[in-house]
């Protein structure tokens, strides 16, 4: 892996912004006992906070990945640190002012930081999408690490895309009427109110469905899938079989398309109004699909091949 200081500098400055903002939030959940929708009022920025942390860092590092337009990237994501900073600083003027910053539209100033956290959200996520497209014309040598990325990337542009879903309005607002003078347009949840009975530290809803568990779930493919690989990587010496590149590229597929079907998954779950703890018969026998379709995957991963040789090829290095 490269060495830190040649990662993308304005994601690297970012993501320490949002350690020290992750630090603040947190004291903010000790000292400040006002509730909002149902959590503690701090608890919106330090989760914001931790999440865009791992996100900025996963990105920086990529970067350093590409071959060509790096000037392409390196905007792109300079364009994702500053969108998602005023983000950021929208989130914590409404903590600090008492007010809801997603969905309030209950005043012109409201509704307009409201719109303007909507059209940082479209530029964070045409910014990752540029980045996408230039890792996907990088020449990375070790084509395992290769599909972790863009796999990840991709996955999480789908997760970020959940976003979208949520600011529309939902059925039960929409079957109220006077949509232009509701006070709140667009949920996390669906099926019931947001605010309701909710999961310890991630406050997904436990009444209802929740599209906050497919946006998390997709948008940290970004670190999850690259960090399978380099667990493959560091297993290698004590595994013979991960020695072999073939192997670990059929390992990373089989996880890119069962992170895939998770994410897809949970989505389906959370738009038909089901809580994550409590799935029905269809969600559950999917599940047992995805897992043994994993299983065998991994099975005929690791299998191996008829006139392969014997010895193991030399272990390459997950990013020179």
């Amino acid at each position: 892996m490269r060495h830190w200081r040649t990662w993308h500098r304005p994601l690297v400055l970012f993501a320490a912004a949002m350690a020290v903002m992750a630090a603040v939030s947190g004291v903010g959940l000790l000292v400040d006992d006002r509730v909002l929708a149902g959590s503690a009022i701090w608890s919106k920025p330090f989760k914001f906070a931790v999440s865009f942390v791992v996100y900025a860092l996963a990105l920086a590092w990529m970067l350093t990945l590409l071959t060509r337009g790096r000037r392409a990237g390196w905007w792109a994501g300079t364009v994702v640190a500053l969108s998602s900073l005023v983000e950021m600083a929208i989130i914590t003027l409404q903590v600090v002012r008492g007010k809801r910053s997603h969905f309030n539209v209950a005043t012109p100033f409201d509704a307009s930081l409201f719109s303007a956290m909507a059209v940082t959200v479209v530029i964070l996520w045409a910014g990752t999408l540029v980045i996408a497209i230039l890792l996907l014309r990088a020449r990375i040598a070790d084509r395992a690490s290769a599909w972790a990325i863009r796999s990840g990337v991709f996955l999480a542009l789908a997760g970020a895309g959940v976003g979208f879903v949520m600011t529309r309005p939902t059925t039960e607002q929409r079957a109220a009427g006077d949509l232009d003078t509701a006070e709140v347009i667009g949920a996390h949840a669906v099926g019931v109110p947001d605010g309701g009975p909710s999961m310890p530290l991630t406050g997904w809803s436990t009444t209802g469905g929740d599209l906050r568990i497919p946006h998390f779930v997709g948008m940290h493919a970004l670190q999850l899938l690259p960090l399978f690989l380099m667990a493959l990587v560091a297993l290698a010496p004590r595994f013979a079989r991960l020695r072999d590149p073939r192997v670990r590229l059929r390992l990373v597929l089989v996880a890119s398309g069962a992170y895939a079907a998770l994410t897809a998954l949970v989505t389906w779950q959370a738009l038909r109004g089901q809580p994550l703890i409590h799935p029905d018969g269809a969600t559950l026998v999917t599940a047992a699909l995805v897992l043994a379709a994993t299983a065998a995957g991994a099975y005929g991963a690791l299998r191996p091949r008829s006139g392969a040789p014997a010895t193991a090829v030399a272990e390459k290095e997950l990013v020179s």
